[in-house]
């Protein structure tokens, strides 16, 4: 076991687990965050994704200890309120269905933007928005609501 302090959603949390504990399962399991789901265990299917310093990472393969002193935010941090441009979108195009796959799917797309924005650029087109987000698995196949939340997203 060794102690971490982790910066989680603008808070330090320290916890004591073995190294190799993926992040996924420390935040789950040890500090009670369950927004950030499990799908694979694989980072195939996108369902425990992440931020790491900004960028959309899959928790479920990522050790605890490759995190150091990195920020991680998860869909409990992204807006306290629930009202980031991203997931306002997501509920004006009602994109969950059963909404497993959501704040996976919510927090890729706010890296894609992020992303975007740092291009000077506000218009990911549908190629971008299919390139970026294809590591998504929606097994409703919710993919062209999410396509639109995520372009009406960008312009907000």
């Amino acid at each position: 076991m060794a102690k971490y302090n982790l910066k989680i959603n603008g808070k330090v949390r320290p916890v004591e687990v073995d190294p190799a504990t993926p992040v996924l399962w420390v935040l789950r399991d040890h500090l009670n965050l369950v927004g950030t789901k499990y799908g694979c265990g694989i980072a195939q299917c996108g369902a425990c994704t992440v931020h790491l310093n900004g960028n959309a990472v899959r928790s479920c393969q990522l050790p605890v200890s490759a995190v150091g002193s990195q920020a991680i935010t998860t869909i409990e941090g992204l807006s306290e309120k629930g009202d980031h441009p991203v997931q306002k979108a997501w509920l004006e195009h009602d994109v969950a269905q059963c909404g497993y796959c959501q704040a996976g799917q919510i927090m890729s797309a706010v890296s894609l933007l992020k992303s975007m924005a740092a291009a000077n650029r506000s218009d990911p087109s549908d190629e971008d928005i299919q390139a970026f987000m294809s590591g998504n698995i929606c097994r409703c196949g919710t993919y062209t609501r999410v396509r639109a939340a995520i372009k009406d997203a960008a312009q907000q």
